[in-house]
């Protein structure tokens, strides 16, 4: 590994790597993101390597492991270059078939294509997707340009130009105000503006500071922020490199949720690379710029994700967050100053200040610049992560890229994770923007998004975020200990069919109190879930109440299971599976349910070929 000294050196290195890069014939760019490595990625990766060996194509064709693509269903994916054949849902014993063929003859594996299923057609190039077409993927396709475990890839593609641009001719006051003139805002869910933040913290009496990366990602179903640290860990490097130089900081902590192994191994393995080769460190380049980074591994709790709690923890305190009376730019670890950003915040900031603040900014709507990367999951056609411009409506995500609801119409789509809101089909022409989310009772929040179809509840939804929010609150504080906690109460009983009338008010009541009383993020925006439900869903709450059924027969308390005797053949599926022995009936004939031994558990339906158990 070269041991860069100057900017000169670095410079050098990059046209050498990228001239070596361009040497070969083909580039196999395998996804070596956790969702891939779940399905034994890591296993054909070592194939295909050991078939090139043996059928003798090492010297002219490259293999890249990289990170998530974003298309996680399809995993294992692979892409050929530069033909930019994608191949998915590949083994590990496909790998002598594709060295055979793909690499050594040039023909096309059709088993191994892609097959849309809006269109039902078998697409080729990766480049044809719909789930592709449809984004516009400024940070996410960086991750299959680089190993993320190699940082002479990340050179090679023009890493670490930004930083030396910056400390060779940018002071650190105009790169303040070349990011305060990108628009760029906070993508861990806040939303506020960077180059604000940064300004006050450089302003803040002190020569001791610090920058701080947010990887306490907890949000159920989101994994953006762990895409881009584990595929592309030095490009957020080179961002808290930039933050550190502009705001006057000489240390960095990574802090990263303890349940993201592979991102942990990635960004240390980063860090000990920079190090070696001099771009972490004293007088880094020859020049005043002295930076090091440490990671460090979160607490295993989701409040840990707020400022205040991720700086308590660091310094080995128990992860509960205090008043912002002094916001942590003045007042952060260790009583410093400190600017504290996300992981997709951070890696936005080489682009701003290698491009230009007015390239970034032509992307996005009039408040929110950028891009945003979004965790698309649910009753939906094709899940993953998405990145599209700031201002892209819900419908095109949820359509274009989404490809539409799998069977059923759209219920509700939910933005911004446990404590974001659930939005009706007639919202869905809102864009994805801080403010309008904010304005409809929903928020961007890190960006997760769930499409959900016609057999959801919104009440018993409702009921999820709750439990959620209830175990992961710290209880420091009252509104938001005994609040969570009695809202949960009023909406189990609405679901186990003991609500009455007058419980609606209450409910609404007590989710604005804790809304507004709570201390933290966490208790300010956990009323969220029950806001937006009773808002656009109130009628599915008088019906549970009123009426004393679930619409969407999914409330144990208030179904009933019944076979519909003209579409049951007595295939005995039903009866063999029932664990609680209530189906009765002959072979051949059509059976019944003994309601006074069926626990609703709806085995009996998820087993029946012929739909014949229905609900009421």
């Amino acid at each position: 590994m070269h041991k860069i000294n100057t900017i000169h050196d670095l410079e050098a290195l990059q046209k050498n790597l990228s001239s070596y890069r361009e040497s070969f014939r083909k580039t196999l760019i395998l996804c070596g993101g956790t969702g891939c490595q779940a399905s034994r990625s890591g296993d054909l990766i070592d194939n295909i390597r050991a078939e090139l060996n043996k059928q003798g194509f090492t010297a002219d064709v490259l293999v890249r492991p990289t990170g998530c693509h974003g298309f996680c269903e399809q995993g294992p994916i692979l892409v050929v270059d530069p033909e930019n054949t994608f191949y998915c849902h590949v083994s590990p014993d496909d790998a002598e078939e594709i060295v055979q063929k793909a690499v050594g003859k040039g023909e096309i594996i059709e088993r191994l294509l892609y097959t849309d299923p809006v269109s039902g057609k078998t697409i080729e190039k990766e480049s044809d997707i719909p789930f592709y077409q449809a984004q516009d993927r400024q940070l996410l396709a960086q991750n299959r340009q680089v190993d993320p475990c190699n940082i002479e890839d990340y050179i090679a593609i023009g890493g670490y130009s930004a930083i030396t641009k910056v400390i060779s001719g940018i002071s650190p006051e105009n790169v303040i105000e070349e990011i305060e003139q990108s628009g760029l805002r906070g993508r861990g869910g806040a939303g506020f503006p960077t180059g604000r933040k940064w300004a006050q913290c450089s302003e803040a009496p002190g020569d001791e500071k610090y920058v701080i990366c947010n990887a306490d990602e907890g949000d159920p179903g989101a994994y953006m922020d762990r895409s881009i640290l584990e595929g592309n860990p030095h490009l957020v490097l080179e961002g808290m490199m930039i933050g550190a130089w502009a705001v006057g900081a000489w240390q960095g902590y990574v802090y990263v949720r303890n349940e993201y192994p592979l991102a942990v191994k990635h960004i240390r393995v980063a860090i000990e690379q920079a190090r070696e080769m001099g771009i972490l460190g004293e007088n880094i380049f020859g020049t005043s710029l002295s930076f090091d980074v440490e990671v460090a591994r979160g607490g295993g709790a989701f409040v840990c994700g707020e400022s205040t709690a991720l700086m308590a923890s660091l310094e080995g305190k128990v992860g509960e967050p205090h008043p912002k009376d002094v916001h942590s730019v003045v007042d952060g670890l260790w009583h410093k100053p400190t600017v504290l950003n996300n992981v997709e915040t951070w890696a936005n900031v080489p682009s701003i200040m290698e491009n230009g603040a007015k390239r970034f900014a032509l992307k996005g709507s009039q408040n929110s610049k950028g891009t945003k990367i979004l965790a698309l999951t649910g009753h939906i056609k094709n899940t993953g992560l998405v990145e599209v411009p700031m201002g892209t409506t819900l419908e095109t995500v949820v359509f274009d890229i989404g490809g539409g609801p799998s069977g059923k119409a759209v219920r509700a789509v939910q933005t911004g994770g446990p404590s974001g809101g659930c939005l009706p089909p007639d919202k869905l022409y809102l864009p994805l923007d801080f403010d309008a989310l904010a304005e409809a009772g929903s928020m961007v929040g890190s960006g997760g998004i769930v499409v959900m179809d016609e057999d959801t509840c919104m009440v018993d939804v409702a009921k999820y975020f709750l439990t959620f929010l209830q175990d992961e609150s710290c209880g420091k504080c009252v509104p938001c200990r005994l609040g969570i906690d009695r809202m949960l109460e009023i909406v189990t009983d609405i679901t186990e069919g003991h609500g009455k009338p007058e419980q609606i008010d209450l409910l609404e009541e007590l989710a604005w109190t804790v809304s507004k009383t709570s201390l933290c993020a966490l208790g300010k925006t956990a009323a969220n879930p029950v806001l937006s439900t009773l808002r656009y869903f109130r009628e599915e709450y008088d019906v549970h109440i009123n009426e004393k059924k679930c619409p969407a027969g999914v409330c144990q308390a208030l179904i009933t299971y019944w076979v519909d005797p003209e579409q049951c053949t007595g295939c005995g599926v039903c009866l063999r599976e029932c664990p609680h022995g209530a189906v009765k009936g002959e072979k051949k004939q059509p059976h019944e349910i003994d309601l006074t031994l069926c626990e609703k558990c709806g085995i009996c339906k998820s087993s029946c070929k012929f739909d014949a158990i229905q609900v009421r």
